[in-house]
């Protein structure tokens, strides 16, 4: 960005300073940044040594390789989610350089976000003790993949961060959820710094689930993506005192549930009012939508929800999902990297939905004011 939007803020104001992500355009920021800016679809098909379960085609990171990235030690048993997450958290520490972890490494934590785990340990890990040789049935070694906490608490382990380690989980509203745990973790003063984000691996059997959870009409069983996006939140004054530039400012969240889908455009309009008042923008202020994109009956109750609200003032939308595919419960998180991306001048507005019912709304402040 050019521009701080935190200029003459209050020192105590919560600021984006790093993120990386690890996505279908492939490792880093930099190649999500490109693969975003130029509009360039990452879903594609596969070779056909590549088990899609019921789809053509994903969007997968291309040629991840466990121990490619991160080294033979430690990782034999990793599944692909943690690894995503270890991988990514390490390419965030990297940018935010020297000392983040390493001076205070209780000063910083974790809220990280996920969908069930990792799905494909999960099935592997029961099917081995429906089907493997008696007396022992399963590898031990396995059974902390099935676990939700698995990527969050690896990926701390395995960069020493010892400050608060949370996992979450809320379908498609993922990420917005996690971004709002770590800046009441920031407030609360139980730590310095949060890498907050979420993560979602492609697996058949994720695949399948999503596909016969979907099949019926209630929403599109569009292909899917994965990948995991981490931001780095912390105070203006900490970001100032270690050299980082504040990217992005956060101005306020919101969350409301539904109970009836046909209610979930409700629950999207009031959650972006309530979210720009805490902010204290109002809607012709903002200068970029970020939507969930999630398409079918939903989609079109967020889109409406949104015109609504900002009526013939129409600020330009970033839809992602077309680009990367579903990403599950790393979607928000996404959102959140591709609104950094945009260079936008004025406020952005992250907004999600989720069938589940549940709808969230961040907004960002960019740019100057």
């Amino acid at each position: 960005m050019s521009a701080s939007p935190a200029t003459g803020a209050d020192p105590d104001t919560l600021v984006v300073s790093g993120w990386s992500a690890a996505s279908p355009y492939g490792l880093g920021a930099e190649a999500f940044t490109e693969g975003v800016r130029g509009d360039r679809p990452a879903v594609r098909a596969h070779d056909a040594a590549s088990d899609l379960g019921p789809y053509e085609r994903a969007g997968r990171i291309p040629d991840f390789d466990v121990r490619s990235v991160l080294g033979r030690k430690g990782t034999r048993s990793m599944d692909r989610a943690t690894a995503l997450a270890v991988a990514t958290a390490g390419l965030l520490l990297e940018e935010a350089g020297p000392g983040l972890a390493q001076d205070h490494p209780e000063a910083v934590g974790m809220v990280l976000g996920t969908g069930h785990g990792s799905v494909q340990s999960i099935m592997d890990f029961t099917r081995d003790s429906l089907t493997g040789e008696k007396p022992f049935h399963v590898d031990p070694a396995l059974f902390p993949n099935t676990v939700m906490n698995r990527a969050a608490g690896q990926s701390a382990i395995w960069h020493r961060l010892r400050g608060p380690n949370t996992t979450v989980a809320g379908g498609a509203v993922t990420g917005l959820l996690a971004l709002s745990y770590a800046a009441r973790l920031l407030r609360q003063r139980h730590c310095e710094a949060v890498l907050c984000g979420a993560v979602e691996e492609f697996s058949t059997e994720r695949a399948w689930l999503e596909y016969r959870a979907r099949t019926g009409g209630r929403q599109p069983a569009g292909p899917l993506g994965e990948g995991c996006a981490l931001l780095l939140l912390e105070p203006l004054s900490r970001a100032r005192a270690h050299g980082r530039t504040a990217l992005a400012a956060l101005a306020g969240t919101r969350f409301i549930a539904f109970s009836d889908p046909e209610r979930a455009g409700e629950a999207v309009a009031r959650a972006v009012t309530e979210a720009l008042k805490e902010a204290d923008i109002r809607p012709e202020e903002v200068g970029l939508l970020v939507p969930s994109d999630s398409g079918g009956p939903l989609g079109a109750r967020e889109d409406a929800a949104l015109a609504g609200i900002f009526g013939e003032h129409r600020p330009p939308r970033l839809r992602l999902r077309r680009l990367t595919g579903d990403c599950g419960a790393a979607s928000a998180s996404f959102q959140l990297a591709a609104a950094l991306t945009a260079e936008a001048d004025k406020p952005v507005l992250v907004t999600s939905v989720d069938l589940d019912g549940q709808t969230g709304a961040a907004v960002l402040r960019t740019g100057t004011r």
